[in-house]
């Protein structure tokens, strides 16, 4: 392998500098959720998508605005309910009765980050919809397909604790999603900074008068990207995520492990966590510090032992711990 030149290296430098000042940035609107915003880069590295898991109220919406202010990058929001359509999602022909003919009207999934809010209160015909633009990044309608714009990121919320009148999503759909992550309640010291800010003035909806302003854009993320690509990963790594993907297989508290579509993820994410972290490859803290964000959602738990309180959270925290670590 052929050594960076000094201008590649560069490059990617000042693409990790900027993506690092995210946080800051991003921090001026929301407080106290560093991993969520931290998930959402690798996703953005990792041309992936997430599903962010979070009762109402602890700024799912807000964070992926801000992130989308702080990228200088295009954001729509989608409400999914029951009555939605997936033509309210990708667009539909539209008769113009001036020219006699259809013309294309884009839906919102044409942006840069899509925020689909609660996706598990519309129904499965809906929420496939989504499918086609995830995995292809294009929309096809009337036997056209059309492209979405690069990059494109779907965020799509859940509340975890109000399942009547929802459409839990099918373990096919949730495997396209890249991360799950879990966006908590705030410790009382980030409440009270939560609610001095908003004693002081702030207004969630206007993120200008907040203060925040691009730090990065589409340039870097490519030039990111483009790094994670040439992030080296050995043998001995590739053989880690294996032995803990093959492991989650073989757990008597799981119905379901992880698939090789899930190692491959983790195997990005892992990537990409360490070119954030300044390194070109890849050490074992950098697929243990990704894996559960990563997995928790390829996996699918016994009926016992869900009834006993395990979690898959501790299943793949159980298998970290026993899977041996290479030297």
């Amino acid at each position: 392998m052929s050594a960076p030149t000094t201008e590649t290296a560069g490059n990617s430098d000042n693409a990790r500098a900027s993506l690092e000042a995210l946080r800051a940035e991003i921090a001026k609107a929301v407080v106290g959720q560093d991993p969520a915003v931290t998930g959402l880069v690798v996703a953005l590295l990792c041309r992936g998508h997430v599903l962010l898991e979070g009762v109402p109220g602890v700024a799912k919406t807000l964070l992926v605005r801000a992130l989308a202010a702080s990228l200088e990058l295009d954001t729509k929001r989608v409400q999914f309910t029951p009555d939605l359509m997936p033509s309210d999602i990708t667009g539909s022909l539209v008769y113009d009765a001036r020219t006699a003919e259809f013309s294309f009207q884009p839906g919102p999934v044409f942006t840069h980050l899509l925020l689909a809010d609660e996706i598990n209160r519309t129904p499965p015909k809906t929420q496939s919809s989504l499918l086609e633009a995830m995995e292809e990044r294009q929309v096809t309608v009337d036997g056209t397909p059309r492209p979405l714009p690069d990059p494109f990121l779907v965020a799509a919320t859940q509340n975890p604790v109000e399942y009547e009148g929802t459409y839990p999503l099918p373990e096919a759909q949730l495997d396209r999603f890249l991360l799950k992550l879990t966006v908590p309640l705030p410790s009382r010291e980030d409440e009270v900074n939560v609610l001095t800010r908003h004693a002081e003035g702030f207004n969630p909806r206007d993120l200008q008068a907040a203060g925040v302003r691009p730090v990065a854009g589409p340039a870097d993320l490519e030039a990111a990207r483009n790094a994670v690509a040439k992030t080296s990963v050995s043998p001995e790594i590739a053989g880690y995520v294996v032995d803990i993907c093959r492991a989650t297989r073989e757990s008597p508290s799981l119905a379901l492990g992880v698939s090789p579509r899930g190692a491959t993820a983790l195997l990005s994410t892992a990537r990409a966590w360490a070119w954030l972290t300044g390194r070109d490859y890849v050490i074992p803290d950098d697929v243990k510090a990704l894996a559960l964000p990563t997995l928790r959602h390829r996996v699918q738990l016994r009926p016992e032992a869900e009834m006993e309180g395990v979690t898959a959270d501790s299943v793949i925290t159980a298998t970290l711990a026993h899977v041996p670590v290479p030297r």
